[in-house]
């Protein structure tokens, strides 16, 4: 007689293996960084890359520990070939999709860092979004100067 549990170990080993490869169902942020600025008393810039969750979310704010301030930003060309920023109020998070906040694209500005924030430390962002959800990204702080981090 052969036992019952192994006619159930397929069965339970593709559930676990399809549980491993699932899609997470909250947003997830990676890839972070924040580049200060190259002039004191300037805004710091962040910048992340979003894998969207199960279901369609809307970024409606990051905050960073000691920051006066934060703004999601979009940077564009004007008709003039000037660059310029706009604020932001949200942005959208497809399902399953991604957002690039990147230079020369959305981005966070972040106003009134303290001096504490040096190149070569760490920064938390906490990414919230309208369902009052949260996500932390730790980011890498590099000088102005400084190539992005790979």
């Amino acid at each position: 007689m052969t036992p019952r549990w192994t006619f159930a170990a397929p069965v339970l080993l593709a559930a676990s293996l399809a549980a491993c490869s699932a899609q997470p169902s909250a947003p997830v942020a990676g890839d972070a960084y924040v580049r200060l600025a190259a002039v004191p008393g300037r805004p710091a810039a962040g910048y992340f890359l979003l894998h969207g969750g199960a279901a369609d979310a809307t970024l409606v704010q990051v905050e960073a520990p000691g920051a006066a301030r934060t703004e999601l930003h979009a940077s564009r060309m004007t008709g003039n070939r000037m660059a310029t920023m706009d604020s932001l109020p949200s942005v959208r998070v497809p399902a399953r999709g991604s957002v690039a906040f990147a230079p020369g694209a959305q981005h966070v500005m972040l106003f009134g860092l303290p001096a504490s924030v040096a190149a070569g430390s760490t920064l938390p962002l906490t990414l919230r979004f309208e369902d009052g959800s949260a996500v932390r990204a730790d980011a890498r702080v590099i000088a102005a100067g400084d190539a992005a981090p790979e």
